[in-house]
Parts: structure tokens; sequence; C-alpha cells
């Protein structure tokens, strides 16, 4: 696929979401009805900006964390390879999550993964580590099994009991942020994917198939809140990405409570470049973890 049928598709993506105009129709009869949108959908140039500007359309940060609360930002931190490659979420929006939270009153923000690649390089190579650190959050391990704990999964199929890491079990507020991203058998990485960096062995997911286990990771637990960095966009050898991994210039960050939503609007954005909307978005709106359909939601576009 050529640059240009990249920028194209993105354009797709973007009409898809409404994103062309920052009032489309997708959910605007709701508009007036709730207090604030259920997901907001900024493009732009700059992260930062756009986290601000999507969490002021969402009532802002302080609506989600409450003085005093300790707050887990997860971020996709798994593979040891530098920013450029957006295998990882970015580390400029990482940081300034981190600070944010600082601001608005947690007393202590931790970040951690389970990682692909080892974990000492994956941390230092993406810019994470380094990002979260500098920002005042506390950089947990989660490469031995001691840091997390089983529990039973209520209503689960598949993941009837998992080993989930501690800090996720123990944090007041989740803040989800991944990146999204084309993944070989899963079709595409986002926010529910992202949850597979909270539990000790991927191998359980991968067994019962990752379209009927990942909707099962909403089951415990759910994120707080969902960020998804798209800035730029791999679709192709996810998802850590190849010497040859074609890009997508998309400039968009999603946010809402809802990671079901959130990743219905990501594969939004994917299906615009021919990647097929992963089974487990549909699955896990059957069984009422999120909503899919975001003609149902109060959907509000930005451009920053």
């Amino acid at each position: 696929m050529k640059r240009r049928d990249f920028l194209k598709g993105c354009a797709g993506g973007a009409l898809a979401l409404g994103l062309g105009s920052p009032f489309g129709n997708i959910g605007a009869a709701l508009a007036q009805e709730a207090p604030f949108p259920d997901l907001v959908a900024a493009r732009g140039e700059n992260l930062p900006r756009m986290f601000d500007a999507a969490l002021t359309a969402l009532g802002g940060l302080s609506r989600f964390i409450q003085k005093g609360q300790t707050v887990l930002v997860k971020p996709n931190m798994g593979w040891a390879v530098t920013p450029d490659k957006a295998a990882n979420t970015n580390p400029e929006l990482l940081s300034h999550i981190v600070k944010n939270a600082l601001n608005v009153g947690a007393s202590r923000v931790y970040v951690f993964d389970n990682t692909c690649d080892n974990w000492a390089s994956s941390y230092r190579d993406s810019g994470l580590e380094a990002a979260a650190k500098d920002a005042g959050a506390t950089v947990a391990p989660a490469h031995d099994s001691g840091s997390f704990q089983e529990v039973v999964n209520p209503g689960a199929l598949y993941l009837k009991e998992v080993e989930l890491h501690e800090l996720y079990l123990e944090a007041d507020v989740i803040i989800n942020v991944p990146v999204l991203k084309h993944h070989g058998g899963a079709k595409m990485t986002a926010a529910m994917k992202n949850l597979m960096g909270v539990v000790w062995s991927r191998g359980s997911l991968h067994w019962s198939g990752l379209d009927e286990s990942v909707p099962e990771l909403l089951l415990y637990k759910k994120p707080t809140l969902n960020v998804v960095d798209a800035m730029r966009v791999m679709l192709t050898g996810g998802p850590r990405g190849r010497g040859d991994s074609q890009y997508l210039a998309c400039r968009t960050l999603i946010a809402s409570a809802d990671a079901v939503a959130c990743d219905s609007a990501c594969a939004a954005i994917m299906a615009s470049a021919g990647i097929a909307q992963p089974g487990y978005v549909f699955n896990a709106s059957q069984r009422g973890l999120g909503v899919s359909d975001l003609a149902t939601l109060n959907v509000q576009r930005l451009t920053v």
C-alpha cells in the first residue's frame, strides 16, 4: 500500500468516526441530553494538547481521580523498540498523563507492564520508564510471578481464574493508555487487549482464543479511563513491528471510560486500511461489557 493510500485510508477512518467535523452525526441526538460525551475523538499534531482537549470535554481528569487516590497508568510498554516504531505508547503522552494525575491530587502514580520482550530492555528502549519517572511516577516491575495474585474471575467462561498484578488489584484508579496497532493474531491491539499486560500468564488467553478471552479481561475490574494513542498507527508486522512495517499517519487520540467503545472506534480506523474488525469487540459488546455501536453513543469530535 502506498503512502497516498494510507492517508486516504486515514481519512476514511476519520469519516467513520465523524472526525471530519467536531459535530458529526453519530450520537448527535444524544449530545444535548448527556452532561458529558461517552467518547471523545481528538485530532491534531500534539498528543498532550489532544489529551487536554479530550479530558476537558469529558469533564476534566478530576472527574476520574479524587484527591488522595492511588492511580495506575498502564501503557503498552511490551517491546524493546524505540518510540519511532509506534509499537509502544508514546512517552510524551504517558509523561503528560502522569503529571496531570499528580496535579489533580493523586497520592501516588504507578506505571508497569508485563512485557513480551526482556522487561528491562523494553522499559528502557521504549523511553517509557524514563518518561514516567521524570514525571513523578513509580515504575514497578512485572517480570516476576510474585507481583501477581490469582483471583476468581466472576462470570468468566474461559479465564475463570486469572493472575492479576497486585497494583492493578489495589489501585483506586486505572488509566489504560494503549497504542493502536496491528496484531498478527487478534488483528488489532487497543484498549481491551492492552490489559493483557496486567496478567501474568498470557498463554491462557491464547489457548482459549483471543476473541473469546480478551473481553473477559474486563470482568474482574474495568479501567476507569481509556486513552488510546492513535497518532501513528502500525498497519503491518504488529504487534512488535518489522523493518518493513507500514504506518498510517492518523493523528488521533480517543478517550472514553468504555474500553469497548474505544476499541470500536479504533476498529473503524483500522477498517479504513483494510483490517477486519477483531471478533473480541463484538463479543465484549454482546456480553454487556461495553458498547460497540457508536451510533447509540454521544461521541464528540475535536480538532486541536
